[in-house]
């Protein structure tokens, strides 16, 4: 199995939160292909999906866009690459937020 780290950033990515109106700081995160999250998406289960919007609200699946994580989407990621890529990326299902570059 291929393993991937996390990123751990020297600066903090701020990223807008409408929910909650507010800016979240994430020190940690992963860059997927839009694509791969497009798919990863697909196979959400309908309440996962629900909570991913709420952390996301209409954020567009496009390259450069920057998203939110949470424990949720973590193992949706975590599932998806482990099941379709054979491969693990380490500390992303630990329960810390982090988040979601797509490229």
């Amino acid at each position: 199995m291929i393993k991937l780290e996390m990123i751990v950033e020297q600066q903090p990515i701020h990223i807008s939160h409408d929910t909650y109106r507010r800016e979240c700081r994430y020190t940690r995160g992963i860059h997927i292909p839009a694509d791969e999250f497009s798919q990863i998406i697909n196979l959400m289960e309908e309440d996962t999906k629900i909570y991913f919007e709420f952390h996301n609200v209409a954020k567009k699946i496009e390259p450069g866009i920057y998203l939110n994580g949470h424990s949720s989407l973590a193992r949706q990621i975590d599932n998806y690459y482990k099941k379709k890529k054979n491969t693990e990326i380490v500390g992303i299902n630990n329960g810390k937020d982090f988040y979601v570059k797509l490229t």
